[in-house]
């Protein structure tokens, strides 16, 4: 068989507007009002003709892992066989890892493996769940919502309204109790209400906060301590009896492992364009299966990224429900994203199916840059 050489990859900045549905504030109290979500994306072409796409971790984040993308993993890969993934993958990391395991390398190299698993399933025809082991392409969704600042009324608001759409499992972005308590009160008891927190406290503090709503109902409460790292703490507030999740914010194994045998985490949450791609979420959730733990990928994303996580999900042996924020862009991005529904499909389209609606993104494009064989 003949080598399917890497002839270009093609990094693609795009900052797109959206609405929050209420009032705009950072995910985190440190942090400016979010108004636009970057995504970096990555197309690799191929000497068959191929295009495969992917994503790297972008937000704040994303001038960092393109600057990767373009200045370090796009000059090594390009004139390289595409196929051996496995192969390509360790090229990059190891001689690397003095780089860093984690930030702008991590993230640049999820895009590069997620885009080459998009081509090796378009080479078999087949959709990338289906390639994974996968069946069914029918997905529930759960709905994320944006951080209103508190404001207790914008959080029952949107969550009545998310409720509204269908979605039967909504999370918040708020640090408060009362804005907790805002959202149980706002929909039924057998609604899922999620608490993502984005690791604001001490563990005293977090235990502190688990005990005051450890008898009302809450579905989880994701990242509660400072530093994430802290497995050992976060084993502590889970003793308070509040189901805990966490792991968007690791991207070893040996980190997802001591995470679990650690006893810290009800949900593990990898995140697909932090830890290595579709390689390393393929090792994750194989690791998760001799742990009393749930796989529930960690997705706040719009692009590439997203139809990855909406891919290995339905790959899972078991129904994981789908993050998808729940927010309204200026553009429609491509036709898989969709706020408003709590049911996804994916179609029989070879690969990951990424088709992004480039009449309207082209626009929204901050920088692109591309590096090909000679």
């Amino acid at each position: 068989m003949l080598m399917t050489k890497i002839q270009g990859i093609r990094s693609i900045r795009v900052s797109l507007p959206f609405e929050t549905g209420g009032p705009r504030h950072g995910m985190r109290p440190s942090l400016d009002a979010w108004t636009k979500m970057e995504c970096v994306m990555v197309r690799v072409k191929t000497s068959d003709g191929l295009e495969g796409w992917g994503e790297a971790f972008g937000h704040a984040m994303a001038p960092g892992s393109e600057a990767v993308i373009n200045q370090i993993l796009a000059p090594m890969l390009v004139g390289r066989d595409s196929v051996a993934i496995n192969h390509r993958i360790a090229e990059l990391e190891r001689p690397l890892h003095g780089l860093g395991r984690s930030g702008p390398l991590m993230y640049a190299l999820s895009a590069i493996d997620t885009a080459l698993w998009d081509l090796a399933a378009q080479r078999a025809h087949l959709p990338l769940y289906k390639f994974l082991g996968g069946e069914s392409g029918v997905l529930t969704k759960y709905a994320s919502l944006m951080r209103y600042g508190g404001d207790t009324d914008a959080v029952a608001q949107n969550v009545e309204r998310a409720r509204s759409y269908g979605f039967r499992t909504i999370k918040l972005h708020e640090t408060t109790i009362p804005a907790f308590r805002a959202a149980r009160n706002a929909v039924d008891l057998d609604d899922k209400i999620c608490l993502d927190v984005n690791c604001p406290w001490t563990v005293a503090e977090a235990r502190e906060v688990a005990q005051e709503i450890s008898e009302e109902g809450f579905h989880w409460l994701e990242e509660p301590i400072w530093p994430p790292e802290d497995f050992e703490g976060l084993a502590e507030v889970r003793l308070e009896g509040v189901p805990i999740s966490a792991g968007e914010n690791i991207t070893t194994l040996h980190e997802f492992k001591l995470a679990m045998e650690t006893e810290a985490i009800d949900n593990l949450q990898p995140s697909v364009t932090k830890c290595g791609g579709i390689s390393k979420m393929r090792k994750i959730i194989s690791l998760a299966e001799v742990y009393p733990v749930t796989v529930i990928p960690h997705c706040f994303y719009w692009g590439p990224g997203y139809h990855a996580t909406a891919h290995l999900a339905a790959s899972c042996l078991t129904p994981t429900p789908l993050e998808t924020a729940f927010i309204t862009f200026a553009v429609e991005p491509h036709k898989l994203f969709d706020s408003c529904s709590d049911q996804l499909t994916l179609d029989d389209t070879p690969g990951l199916g990424f088709i992004a609606n480039w009449d309207e993104l082209d626009k929204f494009i901050i920088s692109t840059n591309e590096v090909n064989a000679s």
